[in-house]
């Protein structure tokens, strides 16, 4: 039996043994599709078994003409899924993060900021144009978010995000002159 009449047999039946003689001649192409994305060969092994599991009831539901094609493109999808969880589910050694938190909270407190330090940027504020020293106020020290600053100032969001980037990079070289 060719392809065609092997899928139409496997949809009539359901016969595992005829879904096998389907399968296996593209397991290598698979396994190379699925390392493509998956970058681990342990997990590209797997992403190969899985496909087979889930065709098992796939096959049953959709109309398949070229199996090769639907193949390789389920594989692609299947794989770009798993890639999409693996982001989700972040994994964070707590004790690792306890350690920077702390550091951070110790080196917060040795940077605590003096009078000297105050007058310095508002002397560094100064030295903005007028766009970035309103936005810069209005964003850290009034705590306003893009869109209220642009619906205060007029400006375009694109805008107030540069002028801040910006004002934000000129203070700190001015801070670090001084």
């Amino acid at each position: 039996m060719d392809e065609k009449e092997l899928l139409q047999y496997y949809k009539q039946t359901g016969n595992l043994d005829t879904l096998g003689k389907l399968y296996a001649p593209y397991m290598s192409l698979l396994y190379g599709v699925c390392y493509k994305y998956l970058e681990d060969a342990d997990q590209s092994q797997d992403a190969v078994m899985q496909i087979f599991d889930e065709l098992i009831d796939k096959l049953r539901i959709y109309e398949v003409d070229n199996f090769k094609s639907w193949l390789y493109v389920y594989a692609r999808n299947y794989c770009l899924m798993q890639l999409r969880r693996s982001k989700q589910v972040t994994k964070l050694d707590i004790e690792d993060n306890l350690y920077e938190a702390e550091l951070k909270m110790s080196r917060a407190e040795e940077k605590k900021w003096g009078e000297q330090d105050f007058d310095k940027l508002e002397s560094c504020m100064r030295t903005l144009n007028r766009e970035q020293e309103a936005c810069i106020r209005m964003f850290y020290l009034e705590q306003k978010c893009y869109k209220d600053i642009a619906d205060e100032t007029g400006y375009d969001m694109a805008k107030v995000k540069s002028y801040i980037q910006n004002g934000r990079r000129n203070l700190k070289i001015c801070m670090e002159k001084k």
